[in-house]
């Protein structure tokens, strides 16, 4: 029996926005894989088209051409109903802002991804509460976003994004909101959680020492990719 694989592959990726002379390619044939339980950092300067390919590899945007390859399926052939099941139970996602609910104190915040699949609120909660306490934040599951620090508000939406084991996490200037010691602290986290889950970790990023933190890195352009390189 032939295994599938889990890495994500792009292939002849293209987003173009508007038509004719005015048309703006935000990616332009772009091929790239990313291996399973790979970390890799997406960097460029604005308008190069990493928060685009991002979008894209998530089941965010639809590609005008091209391919996405997930577990033996390619993501731009299904559904929109498709596709958004497939963001809740197989891919996680962590914003610069966080983007939790401010009504809903942390564990629940946590806990929708498996409420939304189906799983049954208490013992959606519980497993929301091992992941905090697993992140340090045992303490402070009933507290609101509004009650945490920026950091705090991360490692949450960190938990959030790992509670349904997902096969890939991303992320999309994760920091962006922190300062340099949090921020690097929340990579810290981020990276070692999504290894140990054995997810593959996808990070768009500006700044090249978070860059660092993840196992290699892509350089884009134009909407090209210039470089793929090894980080470390």
């Amino acid at each position: 029996m032939t295994s599938i694989s889990s890495d994500l592959v792009a292939s002849r990726l293209t987003q173009t926005y508007g038509t004719g002379l005015s048309a703006t390619h935000a990616l332009a044939d772009v091929d790239v894989t990313i291996p399973a339980g790979a970390s890799v950092a997406v960097m460029g300067p604005s308008g190069s088209g990493k928060t685009t390919l991002l979008h894209c590899l998530a089941g965010i945007l639809r590609p005008t051409a091209g391919s996405v390859t997930w577990r033996g399926t390619d993501l731009t052939t299904l559904s929109d109903a498709r596709r958004t099941v497939l963001r809740r139970e197989d891919f996680g996602f962590v914003f610069q802002s966080g983007q939790l609910l401010p009504e809903l104190p942390a564990v629940e915040n946590v806990a929708l991804p498996l409420m939304l699949a189906g799983t049954p609120r208490r013992d959606a909660c519980a497993t929301a509460a091992r992941w905090l306490d697993h992140l340090g934040l045992g303490g402070l599951q009933e507290r609101r976003p509004g009650e945490l620090s920026g950091g705090q508000a991360q490692r949450v939406a960190i938990a959030r994004a790992l509670v349904c084991a997902p096969g890939v996490v991303f992320a999309d200037e994760p920091t962006g909101a922190l300062d340099r010691a949090t921020g690097h602290d929340m990579m810290r986290v981020l990276t070692e959680s999504t290894h140990a889950a054995g997810a593959t970790l996808v990070v768009v990023t500006h700044d090249p020492e978070i860059a660092r933190w993840c196992s290699r890195t892509i350089l884009m352009q134009d909407g090209r990719i210039t470089t793929v390189a090894a980080t470390r």
